[in-house]
């Protein structure tokens, strides 16, 4: 069962721009309270009892988050004996973490890609700003969608019958670009989510759908979190959709390895991200029909995934 039960592949319009229109500080509780690595776990357990909290990250003088002390490594200590010990000795180090101008989408994937209770934020500088957890997100939710609601009744009542959703056009050749910039969360993902709206509007089949969400966010993702920056560019006519994933930099020295599963040179706050499992450009090039990559260091990176909208042999 999913944590926050919303599957980004096909929930409603007005869910998805929420998603995006919020952003992590929106939902993030703040301020929060810290440990010092100083601090006994049997202090962490009693800050945790009298403030009806699970979990308490663990920050330095400059709240640098070092680690976090959840319910089960209280649990764990009451088991082993250390309880007595200092957070520093055992509080779990390895945090994936979310930034505070991530869009909400973010924030509902790590709840449901991890069995986490929380989250800590951080904000520009690496410094810790707030957590988040599961509740925040859904009742800040429900507020967002109580109120979209109201505006869509509103607009229905007084809106005119229009003509039907924009479809990608029979003839001809449309050119959609989406810039990206390094590490801006604001509005990575967007480019993806775009697309997706087009094709699903254009009566595009549903798994065809799906397969170009994958690469395309898998693409701009790459882009904003490995390069300095690129363009995302769809090139849609009446059978195929081709995405051009076109960067400045700094270039790919290897590519046979850049290809291989689980291979990474992600750096540690890429991988404090939740990101860099070695798996983008593999899984484009397992879901698209055709792909090609242009690279090498010291000069930009193109690759190309084309899509047969009619038809599909990729699995």
């Amino acid at each position: 069962m999913l944590a926050i039960p919303i599957h980004q592949d096909n929930s409603p319009e007005a869910v998805i721009s929420i998603l995006f229109k919020l952003k992590v500080k929106d939902v993030m509780t703040h301020p929060i309270l810290t440990a010092s690595p100083s601090d006994t776990l049997r202090h962490i357990q009693q800050v945790m009892k009298k403030n009806h909290i699970t979990g308490i990250p663990v920050a330095d003088s400059e709240n640098r988050l070092l680690g976090i002390v959840s319910m089960d490594d209280i649990v764990t200590a009451l088991d082993n004996g250390w309880i007595e010990d200092q957070a520093g000795l055992h509080m779990t180090t390895n945090v994936i973490v979310l930034e505070e101008n991530m869009s909400l989408s973010f924030c509902v994937s790590y709840f449901n890609k991890y069995s986490f209770g929380r989250f800590p934020v951080l904000d520009s500088r690496s410094r810790l700003v707030g957590i988040v957890t599961a509740s925040d997100v859904i009742s800040t939710l429900l507020v967002a969608l109580n109120k979209e609601v109201e505006r869509l009744e509103h607009t229905a009542e007084s809106a005119e019958t229009g003509p039907a959703g924009a479809k990608p056009e029979n003839s001809g050749e449309q050119v959609i670009e989406f810039k990206t910039e390094p590490f801006n969360f604001e509005i990575a993902g967007q480019a993806s989510t775009e697309i997706k709206k087009l094709l699903k509007s254009g009566g595009i089949d549903t798994a065809i759908t799906r397969r170009v969400g994958i690469a395309s966010y898998e693409l701009e993702i790459n882009q904003v979190v490995h390069s300095a920056g690129g363009i995302m560019r769809y090139i849609l006519k009446a059978d195929t959709l081709v995405i051009e994933a076109e960067d400045t930099g700094p270039g790919i020295p290897n590519l046979e390895k850049a290809m291989t599963e689980g291979f990474s040179t992600a750096n540690e706050r890429v991988r404090s991200l939740g990101f860099g499992a070695g798996m983008g450009l593999p899984n484009t090039k397992r879901v698209a029909d055709e792909f090609y990559i242009d690279s090498a260091e010291g000069r930009g990176t193109l690759v190309r995934a084309t899509f047969n909208l009619k038809g599909s042999t990729a699995v």
